[in-house]
């Protein structure tokens, strides 16, 4: 985001009461925090698309040679 943009988005809540300035200032601490964890999300799965792709193929694999088994919820 560009300072520009911040600026502008400070200026608009300038214009507001003080406990609207707060109300917004929480909504955005709360859109924000949640941003980073879809960040860090989007970022962990990249890192482990590969090996996901590995096992899914592993999976595959086992399944064609007969050598997966059936989950059974009881048995976990």
């Amino acid at each position: 985001m560009s300072s520009e943009a911040i600026a502008t988005v400070v200026k608009m809540m300038t214009t507001l009461p003080d406990a609207s300035q707060n109300q917004v200032a929480e909504h955005l601490q709360a859109y924000i925090a949640d941003l980073q964890d879809e960040l860090r999300w989007d970022t962990a799965f990249a890192n482990t698309q590969s090996s996901l792709i590995q096992q899914a193929r592993l999976a595959k694999q086992q399944i064609a040679e007969g050598k997966a088994q059936s989950l059974n919820i009881d048995d976990l």
